[in-house]
C-alpha cells in the first residue's frame, strides 16, 4: 500500500489572498496565511544591539504565536514550502522571517520564493514555474528601515517626555511630515497680503465683442501681480477710455493635451483624494482588497510600465466600445521617471482591462476605486485631446503713441475630446469672435479691479503626498501610515479636508527643529531614503549605513541631554478657578492631547477638566435676533464654531451666541458677506431637509452619463 503524496504548502500574508490563490491551485497545494508579520522588534525594549553591529533582536509577538505553531505543523506535513508574499521589500522581509521562524534554514531546498504582480491563474502558474531565492538585498533594506525608525523613535521620544510631556513620540518620517505642515501654517500666519490691480476692457469688432486684459505699457510687460496701486490703475483706465484700438497680432494653433500615465501608488492616493474624497489610508485598504481578490495588479509601485498584453486588451476594448477614432495603433508606453522603478514591475491597472466596472460585483467604495483605476488605464491608451487655441493682441493708441498699451486675450475651443471621453478634466472653453489683423476695435467698457495676493493653501492629503514624493520623503508604502500616525498622535487635525497643526504638534515640531534639525531636515531624510535604496540595489551594506547614521546622532543626543535645560517648554498657567473637590486653585497643564485644567493639589487631588476655549466672535449681530421682537434689543453675536459630527465634521460655521434660544447659523464668513434672514421662509424639519438633499442628489446623478467620471 503506497503512502499518500505530501502536498505543497503555499504561504501568503492575507487570508483573502490565500482564498483567491487557492482557487487557481489544485489538490496538490494547501494555501495558508501568516496574517501579516510573524516577527518584529520587541515593544518594551529597543531591540537593537547598537554595540554589536546593530544586530536586531526579533521576537514572535504573542498574538502571532498560534499562527506560527500552525504553520510549523503544516510545513512538517508538506513536501515543499512556497513563500508567495508580496513582491516589495516588506513582502520579501516577511518571507525571510517565515524561513527563520519555521526553521526552514536547515532544509532550504524545501523552501522556495515566488513573486507575481497580479493574482490571476496565469500569473500564479508562471510564478510557480520560476521560483527564486530570497533577495537578501531587499530584506536588508527593510531591516535597515525598521532598525533606523526604531532607534530614532526610541531615543528621541524620551527627550520629548523630559522637554514637553510624557507620552509624546518622534519618528524619522512622521516628524518631517509634521514639519511640512507646521512650516506651511507659519507661512500662512505670517503672510502679508499684497495689493495689485488688473484692468479688463471689453472690445467690439465687426463680428462680435470680447474681453481683453491689460498686458503691457510702453512695451514693458507688467509684473506677475499686475499694477501695484489703485491710483495708477485708475489713471491708465482713464487713458484707455479715449484710446484707439487695433488688432496687432492674431495667432492660432492646435494644442495637444496628452492623457496622464497609469497610476503608481502616489498618484492613485492623490487622485482618489481629489476625485473621490478618500483618505490615503482608505485608498490603500481598498486597493489591497481589489488586489487580493484578483481585480487589479499590485498597488505599491513606482513604475508606470504596462505589460504588452494589457496595452493590447485596453486597445481592443476602446475600439469595440468607442470606435476606431479613439484607438491608438500600437498603444502608448510611458517612461519611468523614478530611478528605482523596475521595468519588470507594472503600474496599477485592472488585471483584465476588458472588465469594465459595470461588469463586476463590488462593494460601493471598491467599485468607485476600481472605476478610477480602470478609467485611468483606458484613458492612457487613447489619443490626445485637441484644442484650437487663439491669441489676440490689441494695441491701444494714446494721442501720439500708436501702441502705448498692449491688451491680450486668449481663446480656446475643444476640437476632439480624445482621452477626455473617459477621463474628464476640467477645461475652460472661451470662444473669441472672428477677427483680422489691423482690424479696428471700439471700446465698450473698461474696468480696473483690485486684488490681494493669497497665502499658500494648507496641505490636504493629495498635496502632502505630492510634496513628500517630490522631496523623496518616504516611499509608496509609507505615505498612508505616516499621515495616519500624525493624525492619531494628535499632532495635526483635519479641518475641511486640510491639515492644521495642533498646539501640541506645533510644540513638538518646535522642540525637534531647534534641537535636532538634522532629523526633521528634508534633504537629510531624502538622503537616508536614497541610502536605503542603495541597500536594496546591493550597492550599500545596511550595517554600514546604520553606523554612519548612529555615531553622529547618539553624540548629538547626549550633548542635548547635557546642555538643554530640563524644564517644561510650556509651564503651568494659573487660573482664578477653584477645584470643586478640594478648594485648591486649578491650573492649566500641558498634556499629549493639548492643554487641560488640573487641580494644583495633585497627587492628593486628581481632579481634571477639559479646557474649552470660548468661541471666537465675528462681531456681527445675528439677523434672526434682530428680526425677533423678543431679542432685537439684545441680539446675539455670530460666533465661530465647528461641526462636531457627521460628514461635515470640522467644517467652520457661524452660529448665534444665544443658542438654543436662537438657532440661526451660516456657512459663509459673516465678516465678509453680511448674513441675511428671511422671517417668512418656512423652516424645514431635519427629516424633510435630509429627504430634500437625497432627492436633489439623485436628480443630479441622473443627469450624469454612465461613462462620465467625476470632474477634477
Amino acid at each position: 500500500m503506497t503512502s499518500r503524496t505530501k502536498t505543497k504548502l503555499v504561504i501568503v500574508e492575507s487570508p483573502t489572498k490565500a482564498k483567491t490563490i487557492g482557487k487557481f491551485l489544485g489538490a496538490d497545494y494547501v494555501v495558508e496565511s501568516s496574517y501579516g508579520h510573524i516577527r518584529d522588534l520587541p515593544k518594551s525594549a529597543l531591540g537593537v544591539d547598537t554595540e554589536h553591529d546593530f544586530e536586531p533582536k526579533y521576537v514572535i509577538p504573542r498574538k502571532a504565536q498560534p499562527r506560527v505553531t500552525a504553520l510549523k505543523k503544516a510545513a512538517g506535513k508538506s513536501s515543499e514550502v512556497i513563500l508567495a508574499t508580496d513582491e516589495d521589500r516588506e513582502g520579501e522581509a516577511i518571507a525571510w522571517h517565515l524561513v527563520q521562524a519555521l526553521g526552514l534554514n536547515d532544509n532550504a531546498d524545501n523552501a522556495q520564493r515566488i513573486v507575481f504582480h497580479e493574482i490571476t491563474e496565469h500569473a500564479i502558474g508562471e510564478a510557480l514555474k520560476h521560483p527564486r531565492a530570497i533577495d537578501m538585498n531587499l530584506v536588508n533594506a527593510q531591516q535597515a528601515r525598521r532598525v533606523l525608525d526604531r532607534i530614532v523613535g526610541y531615543k528621541l521620544s524620551p527627550f520629548l517626555w523630559k522637554k514637553v510631556v510624557r507620552g509624546l513620540s518622534a519618528g524619522r518620517v512622521q516628524s518631517v511630515a509634521l514639519r511640512l505642515i507646521a512650516d506651511r501654517e507659519a507661512e500662512i500666519q505670517n503672510f502679508k497680503p499684497q495689493e495689485y490691480w488688473t484692468i479688463a476692457a471689453e472690445l467690439k469688432g465687426a463680428r462680435g465683442s470680447f474681453v481683453a486684459e491689460l498686458a503691457a505699457a510702453d512695451g514693458t510687460p507688467f509684473e506677475k501681480f499686475g499694477i501695484p496701486d489703485g491710483d495708477r490703475a485708475r489713471h491708465i483706465a482713464n487713458e484707455l477710455k479715449d484710446a484707439t484700438y487695433e488688432v496687432t497680432l492674431l495667432e492660432s494653433k492646435e494644442v495637444k493635451k496628452n492623457p496622464p500615465a497609469p497610476f503608481i501608488t502616489s498618484t492613485l492616493q492623490q487622485t482618489a483624494a481629489k476625485r473621490l474624497g478618500m483618505s490615503s489610508k482608505k485608498t490603500m485598504y481598498l486597493a489591497q482588497q481589489l488586489y487580493e481578490n484578483g481585480h487589479i495588479t499590485y498597488m505599491r509601485t513606482d513604475s508606470v510600465s504596462l505589460a504588452p498584453e494589457a496595452i493590447r486588451a485596453a486597445g481592443e476594448w476602446i475600439e469595440q466600445n468607442l470606435g476606431a477614432t479613439y484607438a491608438l495603433p500600437g498603444g502608448r508606453r510611458f517612461k519611468n521617471t523614478s530611478r528605482l522603478a523596475q521595468e519588470a514591475h507594472e503600474a496599477i491597472r485592472p488585471t483584465n482591462p476588458q472588465a469594465a466596472p459595470d461588469t463586476l460585483s463590488l462593494a460601493r467604495d471598491e467599485h468607485r476605486l476600481y472605476d478610477l483605476i480602470w478609467r485611468r488605464l483606458i484613458a492612457s491608451q487613447m489619443p490626445p485631446a485637441l484644442t484650437h487655441a487663439v491669441r489676440v493682441e490689441v494695441g491701444a493708441g494714446i494721442k501720439d503713441k500708436a501702441n502705448a498699451y498692449l491688451l491680450a486675450a486668449n481663446g480656446s475651443t475643444l476640437q476632439f475630446d480624445g482621452f477626455l471621453k473617459i477621463w474628464p478634466v476640467k477645461m475652460e472653453e472661451k470662444e473669441l469672435p472672428p477677427l483680422k489683423e489691423r482690424e479696428s476695435l471700439s471700446l465698450m467698457t473698461v474696468d480696473p479691479a483690485q486684488h490681494f495676493t493669497e497665502p499658500p493653501p494648507r496641505y490636504n492629503e493629495a498635496s502632502l503626498i505630492k510634496t513628500m514624493e517630490h522631496y523623496g520623503i518616504g516611499r509608496p508604502s509609507t505615505y498612508a501610515p505616516t499621515i495616519s500616525v500624525i493624525l492619531a498622535r494628535n499632532y495635526v487635525e483635519k479641518q475641511q479636508g486640510r491639515f492644521i497643526p495642533t498646539e501640541i504638534g506645533t510644540l513638538v515640531n518646535k522642540v525637534l527643529t531647534e534641537n535636532f534639525p538634522e532629523i526633521v531636515d528634508i534633504e537629510f531624510t531624502a538622503k537616508m531614503e536614497d541610502e536605503l535604496d542603495q541597500v536594496a540595489e546591493g550597492k550599500e551594506e545596511w550595517r554600514k549605513v546604520m553606523k554612519d547614521f548612529y555615531g553622529p546622532f547618539s553624540a548629538h543626543l547626549a550633548e542635548k541631554y547635557e546642555t538643554v535645560l530640563k524644564k517644561d517648554v510650556m509651564p503651568d498657567e494659573t487660573t482664578d478657578e477653584k477645584c470643586e473637590k478640594c478648594g485648591k486653585p486649578m491650573i492649566i497643564k500641558f498634556g499629549r492631547f493639548g492643554k487641560f485644567m488640573a487641580c494644583s493639589g495633585f497627587p492628593d487631588c486628581k481632579n481634571t477638566k477639559t479646557l474649552k476655549e470660548p468661541p471666537k466672535s465675528s462681531g456681527v449681530k445675528c439677523p434672526k435676533c434682530l428680526a425677533s421682537e423678543e431679542r432685537k434689543n439684545e441680539p446675539g453675536e455670530l460666533l465661530e464654531r465647528r461641526v462636531r459630527k457627521g460628514r461635515a465634521r470640522g467644517k467652520l460655521f457661524w452660529g448665534c451666541g444665544k443658542y438654543p434660544a436662537c438657532d440661526f447659523a451660516v456657512w459663509i464668513d459673516p465678516t465678509k458677506t453680511p448674513p441675511e434672514f428671511d422671517p417668512n421662509a418656512p423652516a424645514k424639519p431635519a427629516q424633510e431637509r435630509a429627504a430634500y438633499r437625497k432627492k436633489t442628489t439623485r436628480a443630479k446623478q441622473k443627469d450624469v452619463p454612465a461613462n462620465h467620471a467625476p470632474v477634477e
